[in-house]
């Protein structure tokens, strides 16, 4: 069926290729042209294009002359020529779609040609790299090639001061990873005067490794978050309880989803251990919570394999790439719990102060781009959130390595067994091998085997990731051998020493399939770069995670029937497919619950833009007045329509609005009941509003009109804050607990946006109210100081995976035994429905 669809409406792939191939011509047709003119006529020419586009000229009118300009200049300062394919790329990338370019085809050079075109504009552009290490190598190398055709290069990193930064985002192309991109945006929208912010209006992104970034880490929120007191003790007490129980008798452990639940006999456990009569009671929500995330941190969190500990801190092992997420902290008590489990210090926990996805982050630049060696599987999700199409690149030279079917081992230890045997084999000849594994603990479990069979060798991981670039450089020399979680040096080519490609390239070893086919393909991706032989071989086990997930107990014991022994595998195309039909579950059940986070996030993001759109309005406004007189009217409106309504006067309680008035706007002297009775609501409004206005100019005259300009930025700042910040809490709140409305028949997104909107209405009422009083009521100082809400702050990355599997215990007003009928109305008992942990 695909191949009939194909013949009659032809390959998207293939006929945006031809357009872009056309345009690539173009590029190499003026290239003896360009090679004429000297390098100040080359370097001229910068200011040429920027004249132009100011004069009308569109950036798809310059293209072909820039491109071709680009590849001149770098010829001649790097010693690098780009490839044909690699302008093909190039041009994919300025249209603002995603180049799916293999491993070793220099992504990172067809980058410099859109990356100069979009600076010609002057409104900065964002190279966006997985890790430091990259972003300064790529700053300062193609940095020479920019600064040789007249543009500035910035390096964004963390630890650098606000002028530092605002230097670096101030120059025309700006490397840095996507975490200080995102922080720096949030830090923007909570400072107090328009000059400590850093970033420029958000203009074009290339981002390398796009499918790490927006696809692995999508799911991350960014977290600015401040210090929270809570007691430590209960954490103890949580872990002290969770070690006492039992699995399947006293909890429930769900592989495929990694979700823990108490059994029946584990709540009386805990209900004893507790001293508290019901467990699910409203009072005990804190308590059940704190065990939930004990329960998580001792059955679905690994150490080695989730986090690692290194001095005295519980350090997060990023799932995708293996690598250390130092300073990122699990959210909702989780981070604790685990630190509670290892006996470390307890940390105290933290309140949001700004949080952003990086889905929706990258979405506010006008224009992005990727690159990548591995985005087709996840084309869809590109397209459908990132309106971004993935056109895969075709290779400079044609691949010549060699992927070898699956080979599938009854047990782990035969295969691990023949994972070295291969090993030795291939080391014996001097064929450098790289060895993927997917966790820290299954690199280390490697180590151990070779150092015993004595095989010198070197480990990559989220343990000394610090010594990456050198590991892999060597990675591809005679003889080396090298073991590496899925981080495998992304970004980094791994080159094939002398006489490496007579012993048949670099040959990759699998020791288990991710749950990502594109994390296999990286992998593979590996070996075979640029024409280069290689030969790639994955090893499996009907014991690893992702064939246990996915029912390999018939094939398991069709092995054992057949009387096959550990050191015979199967090699065989069915059991591969039937990996990779696993593999696209997974990744469609990660698409939709990223698809979920996102449609959850859309409607905080909608609210967010509007308060930072409001609260930037606030900080470079010189005057507010008109402002707040509007907050004062709609606070006064509210106010008459509480206490005089208009359908019933004969319930005016003029009483009740005079005391509002006094608490709130006005003192006795500037205004009395007898002033408004026997009036009509209007008039009633016009006469206080007229008032307001009398002590509103009088507080003006009894200060300086300065003094008071700035006492109302003081005062709608700190509210704003303040108020936007208990939003956020009370909307994670809202978040975590919504689920249970499905119960009710009822579609949790749809609750949640009609909630999160009535909410977000009464917090700009809230705004409105206090705003109005402390500008009419407070007592003003003359040394008036703008000051920070929170100031004790920090930078987290929340694992909404956490927040997400935290059951919240049904909300009743009275307690209910557990074998009574559940209050929600199902008709189960409550044990059954609600009351499940």
């Amino acid at each position: 069926m695909k191949g009939l669809l194909k013949k009659v409406f032809g390959d998207g792939n293939q006929r945006q290729l031809k357009e872009l191939e056309k345009i690539a011509t173009e590029v190499d047709t003026l290239e003896s042209t360009i090679q004429q003119l000297t390098d100040e006529q080359l370097q001229n020419k910068t200011e040429e294009f920027k004249t132009r586009y100011q004069n009308g000229e569109s950036l798809d009118d310059l293209l072909v002359e820039a491109y071709a300009v680009v590849r001149e200049a770098s010829q001649r300062v790097l010693k690098m020529r780009p490839f044909h394919v690699q302008i093909v790329g190039a041009i994919a990338m300025h249209r603002g779609d995603i180049a799916e370019m293999k491993t070793g085809e220099g992504k990172t050079l067809a980058s410099t040609m859109p990356a100069y075109l979009n600076a010609i504009t002057g409104k900065g552009v964002h190279v966006i790299t997985v890790n430091d290490y990259l972003a300064d190598r790529d700053a300062r190398e193609m940095g020479q090639l920019f600064e040789f055709l007249g543009l500035t290069v910035g390096h964004n990193q963390n630890g650098m001061s606000k002028e530092e930064k605002r230097e670096a985002y101030l120059k025309d192309i700006t490397y840095g990873t996507n975490n200080e991109y995102g922080f720096d945006y949030l830090r923007d929208n909570m400072v107090l005067y328009k000059e400590q912010m850093v970033q420029r209006p958000l203009h074009f992104a290339i981002i390398d490794e796009v499918d790490s970034i927006l696809i692995d880490e999508a799911r991350t929120p960014l977290i600015i978050s401040g210090t929270a007191q809570k007691s430590a003790s209960l954490y103890e007490q949580a872990n002290a309880f969770v070690r006492t129980l039992q699995s399947e008798e006293d909890f429930s452990f769900d592989e495929k989803t990694k979700g823990v639940q108490l059994t029946e006999e584990g709540m009386n456990k805990a209900e004893r251990f507790f001293k508290v009569e019901n467990l699910f009671d409203l009072n005990n929500v804190t308590i059940t919570h704190h065990i939930n995330q004990a329960l998580k941190a001792h059955v679905a969190m690994h150490r080695d394999t989730d986090y690692v500990v290194e001095e005295d801190q519980v350090v997060i092992v990023d799932q995708f790439t293996g690598r250390l997420m130092k300073g990122r902290r699990y959210s909702d008590g989780l981070h604790q719990a685990i630190e509670a489990k290892e006996g470390l210090t307890i940390q105290n926990e933290s309140m949001t102060l700004a949080s952003i996805t990086f889905q929706n982050f990258f979405r506010m630049y006008e224009k992005l781009a990727g690159m990548t060696g591995t985005a087709k599987t996840e084309e869809e999700e590109f397209r459908n959130i990132y309106n971004m199409n993935v056109i895969a690149i075709p290779t400079n030279k044609p691949i010549v390595r060699d992927d070898k079917a699956d080979l599938i081992y009854k047990s782990m230890e035969g295969k691990f067994k023949a994972v070295v045997e291969e090993i030795k084999e291939r080391n014996a000849k001097g064929q450098p091998v790289l060895v993927g594994t997917v966790a820290v603990e299954t690199s280390e479990l490697i180590s151990k085997y070779l150092t015993r069979a004595g095989v010198k060798h070197n480990v990559l991981n989220a343990k000394n990731h610090y010594r990456e670039a050198e590991i892999i450089e060597q990675a591809g020399q005679k003889g080396a051998v090298t073991i590496a979680t899925n981080m495998a040096g992304r970004g980094t080519d791994i080159k094939l020493g002398e006489g490496v490609k007579e012993l048949g390239g670099l040959a990759v070893i699998g020791t288990e399939r991710h749950e990502s086919r594109r994390i296999d393909n990286q992998l593979r991706g590996r070996s075979g770069r640029q024409g280069d032989p290689g030969i790639t071989q994955f090893y499996l086990s009907m014991e690893d995670e992702l064939m246990r997930r996915f029912g390999s107990d018939n094939m398991k014991a069709m092995m054992e029937r057949l009387g096959m022994d550990d050191s015979q595998p199967i090699e065989s195309k069915m059991v591969s497919r039937a990996v990779e039909s696993a593999q696209k579950r997974v990744e469609g059940n990660n698409f939709d619950a990223r698809k979920q986070v996102l449609s959850y996030d859309d409607v905080l993001r909608q609210q967010r833009e509007i308060i930072y759109k409001q609260r930037f309005e606030v900080i470079d406004s010189d005057n507010l007045r008109e402002i707040i007189e509007q907050m004062i009217d709609t606070t006064v409106t509210t106010a008459l329509d509480t206490y005089l309504p208009d359908e019933d006067r004969e319930n005016w309680n003029l009483s009740g609005l005079m005391e509002y008035l006094y608490a709130n706007l006005l003192e006795e002297e500037w205004l009395t009941e007898s002033d408004i009775s026997n009036k009509e609501k209007d008039e009633v409004k016009a006469i206080i509003l007229e008032k307001v206005q009398a002590k509103y100019n009088q507080k003006e005259i009894d200060l300086t009109p300065e003094q008071m300009r700035e006492f109302e930025k003081v005062i709608l700042l700190r509210t704003v804050d303040t108020k936007w910040m208990d939003h956020i809490d009370q909307m994670d709140q809202l978040r975590q607990g919504i689920h249970l409305r499905a119960y009710g028949q009822n579609d949790p997104l749809r609750e949640y946006q009609i909630e999160s909107f009535a909410m977000f209405e009464q917090m700009i009422a809230s705004i409105n109210e206090e705003v109005a009083k402390y500008v009419m009521k407070a007592q003003i100082r003359e040394n008036l100081k703008r000051e920070a809400v929170v100031k004790d702050t920090q930078e987290v990355s929340g694992d909404s995976e956490a927040k997400k599997k935290v059951k919240k215990p049904y909300v009743k007003a009275q307690t209910v035994g557990r074998n009574e009928p559940c209050p929600c109305g199902s008709g189960k008992k409550f044990k059954n429905c609600h009351g499940r942990a």
